[in-house]
């Protein structure tokens, strides 16, 4: 497999950055990191499926290597999804398959809904695709969490205290329970962590996973999925923020759907269970026409 080519594309608000790999005879497949305001991996799995087909991961504006403008009118889906269509236009991608992942598949699903033409497949990697859904879950999960690191999560966000040291610890003994399992961190996670966009992320998101309170509180669009009519495959882990139940539910509102399961994973299966989530990702593609 060799690196083919990564540089930049103009979109509106800046330029942002992206990177091709492989130079397979398929249709390419198009990544869309998770976030908001996180970006793509060096080390990703997926860019062994190459060899099959081009594989194309682009930091979203605002995120990773791309220009990282600070104007809060930039950070809507609507310009995401204008985003996602400029990088399509600018990289010749006339006929793509989509991966999403968390975010990405509230982007993903955004951009569907607009009936965009070539597009071949989806893969919606551990959705978020009803915003009250996931915080129920998440809710739910916090209840598995020590009561006392419980209690420091309700008073921190009864005081609007989300920023001080106790509610962070309690943060990340959910985040090893439900975002990756594979302890410790491995580097490249820690450091992509590190270089997230926070006003992005709390701007849109909130100050955790657990806690919704930015633009997209209200974001749904579970009663809109039966309009997706292509091939679709949803994916989580068994012990993912996205859980099982609530992905095969989205799974169930898309006609012909289909529902896959890692094992041993939480919400980043790439990272703990990268083989397998390949081979499940390469095998979907592999099974359609192109």
């Amino acid at each position: 497999m060799k690196h083919l080519s990564e540089g930049f594309v103009p979109v509106t608000g800046g330029n942002v950055y992206y990177r091709k790999t492989g130079d397979g005879p398929r249709v390419p497949l198009l990544v869309l990191h998770g976030g908001p305001g996180g970006m793509s991996r060096e080390s990703d799995p997926l860019r062994e499926l190459g060899d099959d087909r081009p594989v194309i991961h682009y930091d979203q504006l605002g995120c990773g290597n791309s220009d990282r403008p600070e104007d809060l009118t930039l950070w809507t889906v609507e310009r995401y999804v204008e985003e996602l269509a400029q990088v399509r236009e600018a990289l010749g991608l006339d006929e793509v398959h989509i991966l999403g992942h968390s975010w990405g598949t509230m982007l993903a699903a955004a951009y569907l809904l607009e009936q965009p033409k070539g597009v071949k497949s989806v893969i919606f990697s551990s959705p978020c695709l009803n915003s009250s859904m996931w915080e129920r879950d998440q809710r739910e999960y916090l209840k598995q969490l020590p009561q006392e690191s419980q209690d420091i999560i309700e008073r921190s966000e009864r005081e609007n205290t989300t920023d001080s040291a106790e509610y962070h610890q309690a943060m990340i003994q959910f985040y090893e329970r439900h975002v990756c399992r594979l302890l410790p961190w491995p580097e490249e996670l820690l450091a992509n962590m590190s270089k997230s966009n926070h006003q992005i992320y709390g701007y849109m998101w909130g100050a955790s996973e657990f806690t919704v309170t930015g633009t997209l509180k209200s974001f749904d669009v579970t009663d809109r999925l039966h309009e997706i009519d292509m091939p679709s495959l949803f994916t989580c882990g068994r012990y993912d923020e996205a859980t099982p139940n609530t992905t095969e539910y989205y799974s169930s509102l898309v006609p012909d759907s289909e529902f896959h399961v890692f094992e041993n994973s939480s919400h980043m299966p790439g990272v703990e269970e990268p083989q397998e989530y390949s081979k499940v990702v390469r095998e979907f593609l592999n099974s359609q026409a192109k």
